[in-house]
């Protein structure tokens, strides 16, 4: 029971993270490694908001989003589009920014443990295992904002536009589409679903001013898993790593060491056996 729990929950918050991943790389071919420092900063404006400021919890939820997704947008205007057609540049301005939020984190809070309250309180007992009603209230919650992106990506002009300019950006523009502007929206709705993250999985985890390391490296693990740019395969392969990464913690005497190692195993093997992942188009030689 701690296995399926734990690997629900991973995977749903790898999900959530790599398909923000995959959209702003699908349509603006941007490599943003600073992803994962957003869900660390939205966790961090929760717990500011509700226990410094003592704000409702929902609320303060709802303002950390916001709040991620803006300080995202500035962050895309002013840092990272003026050298988006420069892919080594990107990588290492994404860094660069994620490094400056750490150090901002680790300024105004210390690198003392922090932790945010849960929603609902209390629990129920299966087999001898306590399941909390946080854990199945933060996976209903993914599961939800899962089938909105997926609505919004299948079911509107905004998502079609979307889809256009990720299978060719040649051709959407022949078309009309305004491609500034478009990756302009899909890098808020990226950093938004970080922010999201940070929200519904901040109750479950610690706080630290390093805690966008780990899931940095298990994010690009999924990624490259499912196909660089795939929506569905992030999806799939984030719950093939969670629960790969649950596996290892609950069997293995020294697990909790363990689990980013062979995530890291799994997406070298990908690489070698299969670069463009489980869902990714296959790599072509121009000639």
């Amino acid at each position: 029971m701690n296995i399926i729990i734990t690997g629900l929950i991973t995977g749903s918050m790898l999900a959530l993270l790599s398909i923000g991943f995959s959209l702003i790389f699908g349509v603006a071919k941007i490599i943003n490694l600073a992803h994962t420092a957003f869900y660390m900063v939205a966790a961090y404006c929760i717990f500011y908001l509700s226990f410094r400021l003592g704000l409702n919890v929902i609320l303060s939820m709802l303002i950390a989003v916001a709040t991620v997704t803006l300080v995202g947008l500035l962050a895309y205007k002013f840092a990272i589009d003026p050298i988006r057609e420069h892919e080594a540049a990107v990588m290492v301005a994404t860094v660069a920014l994620a490094m400056f939020f750490q150090e901002v984190i680790l300024q105004l809070f210390t690198f003392e443990y922090r932790s945010v309250d849960f929603l609902i309180q209390g629990y129920f007992t299966v087999g001898g295992n306590k399941i909390f009603y946080q854990q199945l209230l933060t996976f209903g919650v993914v599961l939800l904002i899962l089938l909105v992106v997926w609505l919004l990506l299948m079911k509107t002009r905004l998502g079609l536009a979307i889809r256009s300019m990720a299978e060719d950006r040649e051709v959407s523009n022949l078309m009309g589409m305004n491609e500034s502007r478009l990756a302009m929206i899909t890098m808020g709705l990226s950093v938004c679903l970080a922010g999201v993250t940070g929200a519904v999985i901040g109750p479950l985890y610690v706080l630290t001013p390093n805690m966008w390391e780990e899931p940095m490296i298990m994010m690009m693990a999924v990624v490259v898993l499912g196909g660089l740019g795939s929506i569905k395969g992030s999806f799939i392969a984030a719950y093939i790593l969670g629960f790969a990464e649950a596996l290892v913690v609950f069997l293995l005497p020294t697990g909790s060491f363990l689990k980013m190692p062979v995530a890291l195993i799994i997406m070298i093997l990908v690489l070698l056996i299969r670069p463009e992942g489980l869902f990714g188009i296959a790599f072509e030689e121009e000639r």
